[in-house]
């Protein structure tokens, strides 16, 4: 797959600078606070993963008007634990994908930290399976999730996304093996986009890490990007040809190249230079944008698969000096 965007030079300094809403502020504000009148409601029950080293429970908690979002809570068994509260990492998940069975996501467990693998609304028929309904409707929309609701900021499906992931750490926070002054955010596409939107409205996070993120960018992504899940707004746009400017409106509230610009965790980004799902420029955009310190990996031979076990060794390495995590004794 050759490469199609800008050259690594150009990217370095892409900078779109893309208009934020003036009520930007105010409404994720209102957002949240009209979340949080509804308890979190949290359940835990432990399941029978078929896994010695890792234990594994079943959460569900209220998120977006209360509606119930589900998750696994994975943990180091206890004979495994060091001293004292772990430090915990909130993961999102890629568009379509759910939270999976429970031994799909055993990594940040086994290396000793408290693991939440949330749900996305909707999602989980695609590639993994998901347990978590989105009971709110949509106008005419494209097939998939991207333009569902997008006349309307308030309307938009990823504001009930964000909502959730924002509660979610607070579910993870609220565990008594977690301590909540450690707590990280990832996610690789989609799962980036929301882990950036999460570092831009939850205070007090003390790392993100957003692989090849989705979501950012939304006026070159619908221009370059050669296929779904951009494709879905250019679909959209072809279709309703007046509604354009309504459209990018809406989506400068939910773009993490306008929301990062809010967040001061520190993050580490990763971009695959030949990715024909989030071209590099996006990822460039939203990591030019980013608030806090910041690093990034770039993968020159790759698609939007990124780094994969190569990047999960950096990250794990780049984390567990951040939050003071214990490594491992030989």
């Amino acid at each position: 797959m050759p490469q199609t965007d800008l050259p690594l030079e150009e990217l370095r300094r892409y900078d779109p600078r893309l208009p934020s809403p003036a009520d930007l502020d105010e409404f994720w504000a209102a957002t949240l606070a009209e979340a949080a009148a509804h308890p979190l409601d949290v359940s835990c029950t432990p399941v029978d993963s078929g896994l010695v080293t890792v234990e594994t429970y079943d959460v569900a908690f209220a998120g977006f008007g209360g509606a119930p979002v589900r998750a696994w809570l994975h943990l180091p068994a206890r004979a495994l634990r060091g001293e004292g509260p772990l430090p915990g990492v909130v993961q999102h998940q890629g568009y379509n994908g759910g939270r999976g069975l429970p031994h799909e996501h055993l990594l940040w467990a086994s290396a000793g930290f408290a693991h939440l693998v949330v749900d996305t609304r909707g999602q989980g028929s695609g590639w993994t399976v998901g347990a978590t309904a989105d009971p709110v409707g949509s106008d005419a929309a494209q097939p998939g999730f991207l333009t569902r609701g997008v006349l309307s900021p308030h309307d938009y499906y990823y504001r009930r996304v964000y909502t959730d992931a924002a509660r979610a750490v607070e579910v993870l926070r609220e565990q008594s093996e977690v301590d909540g002054a450690r707590i990280a955010v990832t996610g690789t596409s989609q799962g980036g986009g929301i882990a950036l939107a999460v570092a831009a409205l939850v205070p007090g996070l003390r790392a993100v890490m957003a692989d090849v993120p989705f979501l950012c960018d939304f006026p070159r992504a619908a221009r370059i990007a050669p296929g779904d899940p951009y494709g879905e707004l250019v679909r959209y746009l072809k279709a309703h040809r007046d509604r354009a400017d309504r459209v990018f409106r809406t989506l400068s509230y939910f773009d993490g190249a306008v929301l990062g610009r809010a967040a001061s965790a520190p993050a580490l980004f990763s971009v695959a230079l030949m990715d024909q799902i989030c071209p590099p420029s996006t990822v460039f955009a939203a990591y030019s944008a980013y608030g806090g310190p910041k690093e990034l990996s770039v993968y020159p031979f790759n698609d939007h698969e990124g780094g994969e076990a190569h990047h999960h060794r950096l990250q794990l390495d780049w984390l567990r000096d951040l939050l003071d995590a214990p490594a491992p004794t030989a």
